[in-house]
């Protein structure tokens, strides 16, 4: 898991910017073909600077050859797509630096120290973070003099983390982040990803299948199913859009437990008091989450689809290269 730098032009770290300005990431009828299968079917996406973002779809959606197109990693079949005003299909040195990556998986660098890697690899940029900085604020100073190779995989994956923000990147891009993390090592990297939107204006394209995850950190959620875009807004709205209805529970007059599901809980609510004539007993609401929203888009797309077209293949365990230019990584003799 590396960054590709640039070689002379610094990146910004802007504030967030201002209504109207243009997004960081644009995607129109992105669209993607493996053959005779469409993988991705009209994708749009627009993200706005200083927002994190989260991806969510079930395997085989389309989100890792979304994000690879998004990187420069792979080419589009059709579309316009826009990164940092670029297209990525057409992309330099100078506009990789400004992105950052953390792979979902990365096997390479095994036989460096810590400490050494992270050195090595600021060299390479312009504006690199301070090592021991970094060290510190991913949680691996303890680990500085230890190989690679002999971390566990919660701190290896902190060493993916680090590499992906030596360079003080525009936008982020974070595939499975906090896969390997115990909670407070996952509580601890929510922070500094909040700190690094809020404070320091990173823009953050998130990809995850922890849906908590994606409801405490992110903005704004896309979810991706069968190639195409379903539905995308807060975590807020998205539970409101659920075609799941609410829930309403209560106990009768007669003493009785009754539920009824309903798209309008609070007009229950108030027949329920019209006919009680009074309070209404372990009366409970519960309104559909981001949990149901994604649950019933995945269902639907299961019975909805009679065969497996629009399979993305290369959704798990995609494998990206994203050394910088020139690079010696070292692994040679491993």
């Amino acid at each position: 898991m590396t960054t590709t730098p640039a070689p002379t032009t610094a990146p910004t770290t802007a504030p967030t910017a201002a209504a109207g300005a243009a997004p960081v990431v644009e995607a129109h009828d992105l669209r993607m073909r493996y053959g005779s299968t469409d993988v991705l079917r009209g994708v749009d996406l627009e993200i706005r600077r200083g927002e994190i973002f989260a991806l969510l779809g079930p395997n085989g959606a389309g989100k890792t050859t979304t994000v690879e197109i998004l990187e420069g990693f792979r080419q589009r079949s059709a579309g316009e797509v826009r990164v940092l005003g670029t297209d990525p299909a057409r992309a330099d040195d100078a506009w990789r630096g400004r992105i950052g990556l953390v792979l979902q998986s990365w096997r390479d660098h095994r036989r460096w120290q810590v400490a050494e890697l992270l050195t090595h690899f600021a060299t390479y940029y312009p504006d690199p973070r301070d090592p021991a900085e970094l060290l510190d604020l991913v949680g691996l100073t303890h680990q500085a003099r230890q190989r690679v190779d002999r971390l566990s995989g919660g701190q290896r994956r902190r060493v993916d983390v680090a590499l992906g923000i030596i360079g003080r990147p525009e936008l982020l891009f974070l595939d499975e982040p906090t896969t390997g993390f115990d909670p407070e090592a996952r509580r601890d990297f929510h922070d500094l990803i909040e700190r690094l939107a809020r404070t320091e204006g990173v823009t953050i394209l998130l990809t995850t299948h922890d849906l908590a995850e994606a409801e405490r950190l992110a903005d704004r959620i896309a979810m991706l199913v069968d190639g195409r875009i379903r539905a995308c807004g807060t975590p807020t709205e998205l539970g409101r859009r659920a075609a799941a209805q609410a829930e309403v529970r209560w106990t009768a007059p007669d003493g009785r437990p009754r539920h009824e599901r309903t798209s309008d809980p609070s007009g229950l609510v108030w027949e329920l008091h019209q006919e009680t004539a009074g309070p209404i007993a372990d009366l409970e609401v519960r309104r559909p989450t981001l949990e149901d929203t994604y649950l019933h888009m995945v269902h639907r797309q299961a019975t909805d689809t009679a065969d497996t077209d629009g399979t993305d293949g290369t959704d798990d365990g995609a494998h990206r290269t994203g050394f910088p230019a020139g690079a010696d990584t070292g692994e040679a003799a491993a």
